[in-house]
């Protein structure tokens, strides 16, 4: 199935009303959801590519001890910081794409450190194959940091921004 081919099946499924469709062919596993229930209309895709059960994959090389024994250092500093953004919440991106702070390259970014906001607010835009997805908060509070740098490619679940809910 080739990128033509998904954009139109993403196109039919938001038109047709559907809440979330799901396709596995030999190769592929798409699962499309679309926020049909509410007003927002997002849309989520997640495309999985399945290995060929045929091709052995590597085995991942066995670690040098000399690269474990730098890695406990930082293991032990970095509690310290992680307890400290406990009482943040992290707004994480719902899909994968190329985040955007602001709405267009001449607008100001949506929202700056210290900035409150409300939830539903619009906190940044993923780019997914051409459909820009705005991302809204899911809390009312204050942003503390911003995780992620503008027009950087971002991962499912990768943590975009801390927010101080008190």
């Amino acid at each position: 199935m080739d990128l033509k081919e998904i954009q139109s099946l993403i196109k039919f499924v938001a038109k047709s009303g559907a809440s979330e469709v799901k396709l596995e062919m030999e190769d592929v596993k798409i699962t499309i959801k679309t926020g049909s229930g509410d007003s927002k209309g997002e849309m989520t895709t997640v495309v999985q590519q399945i290995p060929m059960a045929g091709i052995p994959q590597p085995a991942p090389a066995p670690a040098v001890p000399v690269a474990v024994q730098p890695a406990a250092p930082a293991a032990t500093e970095a509690p310290a910081p992680a307890n400290d953004d406990s009482k943040y919440v992290t707004i994480k991106s719902p899909i994968i794409g190329t985040f955007y702070r602001k709405p267009s390259p001449d607008k100001p970014a949506f929202v700056e450190v210290g900035d409150s906001v409300s939830e539903g607010s619009v906190l940044c835009v993923i780019e997914a194959m051409k459909l820009f997805n705005e991302i809204e908060s899911e809390v009312s509070g204050k942003i503390v940091k911003v995780l992620v740098d503008d027009s950087s490619p971002v991962e499912f679940d990768q943590p975009l921004f801390l927010v101080d809910p008190s």
